[in-house]
C-alpha cells in the first residue's frame, strides 16, 4: 500500500470535506474509538452525526456528559492538527499541543490540577485493581525529553520504535488526562511519517491493547501482533476508499 497515497489523500480530502472518503472514515472512527476506550458514552452513530453536523439526537433516555461532546470535537481538531505536522518531527511542544487541543473548553481545564496545556501537577496511576506506577511529576518533562532524545535519534524507525514509544510514553503518563488519546495519535502521525500503515486501536480490541501493555516488558509480542490487526483492518478501509485515481490537469 502506498503510505504517501494514504497521507496525501488524507490531507487533500481534509481540505475539500467531501463525504464517505477515508479521511471522513478516520476522523469519525478514531474519535469515537480512542474516546470510548477511555469512557466515553457516544456511540459511532452519534459520533459521525457531531463531525457530519456538529448536533446529533440522543435516545430520550441518553445521559450524554458535556465532557464527551467537547472531547470528540476537540479529537477532530486533534487529528486535524497531526496533519497539519504530519512531516515534522515529534516534539515535547508539539506534545503539549495535542493534549491542550484534546481537553480545551472541558472541566479538566477548569480545574488547576489537571494543569491542561502543561504536564501533571498531581501524581497518577493506570489501572484500579492491577495498578501501574508513573512517572512522579517532578520528572516528568525530563523523561519525556530523554524518550524523545532517544526516539529521535533513530535513523530508520519501524512499527516496533513507535510500539515501544507509546509503551514509554504511557508509563511515564505526563498528562493530568489524556494521556491514551494523545499516546495514539502520536503513532497515527508517526506511521505516516515513516512511511508505515497507519492503524486505529479500536474498542472492541480494547482487552488485547490494555493487556499488550501491562505484559508489553516480559512479552512485546502480544502488543506488537495486536497494533499489526489494527493495521490490517486500516490497509483494507484505504484500499478500499482509495482505489480510484483522478487526473488533476
Amino acid at each position: 500500500m502506498d503510505i504517501n497515497k494514504i497521507k496525501n489523500e488524507l490531507i487533500k480530502q481534509k481540505e475539500s470535506k467531501f463525504k464517505g472518503n477515508i479521511y471522513h472514515y478516520s476522523q469519525v472512527n478514531f474519535s469515537y474509538n480512542s474516546n470510548k476506550i477511555e469512557g466515553s458514552r457516544l456511540t459511532s452513530d452519534q459520533t459521525e452525526a457531531i463531525f457530519d453536523t456538529s448536533s446529533f439526537i440522543p435516545k430520550s433516555d441518553d445521559l450524554i456528559k458535556l465532557d464527551d461532546l467537547t472531547e470528540t470535537k476537540n479529537h477532530f481538531k486533534l487529528f486535524d492538527y497531526i496533519l497539519d505536522n504530519v512531516d515534522e518531527l515529534l516534539t515535547k511542544e508539539m506534545i503539549i499541543e495535542m493534549n491542550k487541543i484534546l481537553k480545551r473548553n472541558t472541566s479538566d481545564e477548569e480545574n488547576p490540577r489537571y494543569n491542561v496545556g502543561g504536564f501533571k501537577l498531581v501524581p497518577n496511576i493506570i489501572g484500579v485493581v492491577n495498578v501501574t506506577n508513573t512517572t512522579a511529576p517532578e520528572n516528568v518533562e525530563k523523561e519525556i525529553e530523554n524518550l524523545l532524545a532517544e526516539y529521535n535519534a533513530k535513523t530508520n524507525i519501524v512499527l516496533e520504535d513507535i510500539i515501544d514509544f507509546h509503551y514509554k510514553f504511557e508509563r511515564i503518563h505526563p498528562f493530568g488526562d489524556g494521556n491514551g488519546r494523545v499516546g495514539r495519535i502520536i503513532m497515527y502521525k508517526e506511521c505516516l511519517r515513516n512511511n508505515i500503515i497507519p492503524f486505529i486501536v479500536l474498542d472492541d480490541d480494547k482487552p488485547f491493547y490494555m493487556r499488550g501493555l501491562k505484559e508489553y516488558e516480559n512479552d512485546k509480542i502480544f502488543l506488537i501482533d495486536t497494533i499489526k490487526h489494527e493495521q490490517d483492518l486500516y490497509e483494507n478501509i484505504c484500499k478500499e476508499l482509495l482505489d480510484f485515481e483522478i487526473n488533476e490537469d
